[in-house]
This record gives C-alpha cells, sequence and structure tokens, in this order.
C-alpha cells in the first residue's frame, strides 16, 4: 500500500471497509510502508469505549524530521523543503 493513492470510489469503498474491519492491519501496513521508524510499535491500537480510550502504535518512537524531510533528501534535496506562509502578509 506504499505510495497509496485511492483512485476510484470503489477503492476507496475498499480501503474504507478494510481500516473498519481491520484496523490494526490495515493502519499498521500503511505507518510500515511509510514512516521511518526508531522503535517499532508494540501494539498498532488498544481500544476501550466503555472508558473511552484509544492509544495508537503504542511503545513506537519516530523522528519527526527524518520522516518530513530526511527522507526526502535522496530524491528531492535540490528543492525547497518548508515554505512560511504568515498569516499576515506584512511578517
Amino acid at each position: 500500500m506504499s505510495n497509496y493513492h485511492i483512485k476510484t470510489v470503489e477503492e476507496y469503498h475498499q480501503a474504507y471497509r478494510r481500516s473498519v474491519q481491520d484496523p490494526e492491519s490495515f493502519w499498521g501496513e500503511i505507518a510500515r510502508e511509510n514512516f521511518v521508524w526508531q522503535k517499532p510499535w508494540d501494539t498498532v491500537l488498544n481500544w476501550d469505549f466503555t472508558k473511552p480510550e484509544v492509544s495508537w502504535f503504542e511503545g513506537a518512537q519516530l523522528n519527526i524530521t527524518e520522516n518530513c524531510i530526511d527522507r526526502h533528501l535522496p530524491t528531492r534535496g535540490d528543492k525547497t523543503a518548508i515554505l512560511f506562509e504568515p498569516n499576515d502578509p506584512s511578517e
């Protein structure tokens, strides 16, 4: 599912069904294929709606800059990484 792009409404419905029927597998696959993890998770999803309480990717660690910037350097290192768009144009 790497570089997952939904092209049709039917593909959307299939992905949605899978995400609801087996969220641990669905989101685990998305996370594994699309992020660099410093430490993998122990549990993808731990939930208890009687409390309510939901925890995602327990035990996992990642480096946000590695995922947002560093992993793109080999193919996009010569491009602008971050643009600043102020709320006030005079900033």
